[in-house]
């Protein structure tokens, strides 16, 4: 049985979980809004600044300020760059793909990563992670039903923002293993974002109005809550328990796709994301079951 706390704690984990994707649909939607108008730098330099500034201001442990130090600073670089050139690539895949269509992708970052985990982190790659990735690349077929010849420029585009986000995600769970002060993690690749596309803003830059700079300052502040909320998920729920919940991100974007946008995604969508969905939760499960060789009691979490 479940005790109270632990009922409670859960119910919350998974509220929070929900919220994430909440946020996160949210703020890739204002990214598809902005992609319709305006270039890269011009949500980015504003939203990078913003997000970089509120993870430095709420950088505290015990009530102190922890500052932005970081013990991987040759890790952190690369995961700033991927993360700069990921998040150009992933708006133009918005800007070019309806918006469910992008989450096939989005969803396969965690497979790929775990693919090369085992080169970069030492971890053992086990066939699962093979077929599991082979599966979500099924997934990712449906949305061509006519061939490769169907592929366009936003699924090139979006496959580019999956490599990267893939490294950036790597180099991420490098720092983490070796470095506990989370929030520089967040604020050195927006403070990379910011600085990037404020060179390339005066290249690109058209005058906004205010709804639209209303809506940059609520991308950053939706970006910055699903990250915080997502690690107050992660200090309740353990990870193979939030990452299979974290594909109700694809009904948020369904819904928002087809009330923001007008967009109706057909079922060739559907069925690849549940398969993509399969492959995610499968190796996920594997992951965590128990191996013959482990004899140890894993109490419940």
């Amino acid at each position: 049985m479940i005790g109270s706390v632990a009922r409670s704690a859960l119910l919350v984990g998974v509220g929070l979980t929900a919220l994430y994707t909440l946020l996160i649909s949210t703020a890739d939607a204002i990214t598809k809004l902005f992609a319709t108008s305006y270039a890269a730098p011009q949500l980015f330099a504003l939203s990078g600044g913003i997000v970089a500034l509120l993870a430095l201001v709420s950088n505290r442990k015990g009530g102190q300020w922890r500052g932005v130090r970081t013990a991987c600073p040759k890790a952190m670089a690369i995961r700033a760059g991927a993360t700069v050139l990921g998040s150009i690539a992933f708006f133009y895949a918005f800007r070019l793909l309806p918006f469910a269509e992008v989450f096939l992708f989005i969803a396969l970052i965690p497979l790929v990563a775990a693919l090369l985990s085992g080169p970069v982190l030492g971890e053992a790659v086990r066939p699962q992670v093979w077929a599991a990735l082979v599966l979500g690349t099924v997934g990712v077929m449906c949305l061509f039903p006519g061939g490769l010849s169907s592929v366009g420029l936003g699924h090139l585009v979006a496959l580019a923002a999956v490599v990267l986000g893939t490294v950036s995600m790597v180099a991420s769970r490098y720092i983490g293993q070796r470095d506990d002060n989370i929030l520089s993690q967040v604020f050195y690749p927006n403070l990379a974002l910011m600085a990037v596309m404020a060179c390339a803003l005066p290249f690109v830059f058209q005058p906004m109005g205010l709804a639209d700079l209303g809506w940059a300052c609520a991308y950053a502040v939706f970006l910055f809550g699903a990250r915080w909320v997502l690690v107050a998920a992660l200090r309740l729920l353990p990870a193979y328990v939030v990452t299979p919940l974290m594909n109700l991100q694809f009904l948020w974007m369904v819904a928002i796709g087809f009330v923001a946008f007008g967009e109706t995604p057909w079922a060739g969508v559907f069925v690849g994301a549940a398969i993509v969905i399969a492959a995610g939760s499968w190796l996920v499960w594997d992951q965590t079951r128990p191996r013959p060789e482990d004899t140890r009691i894993v109490p419940a979490e």
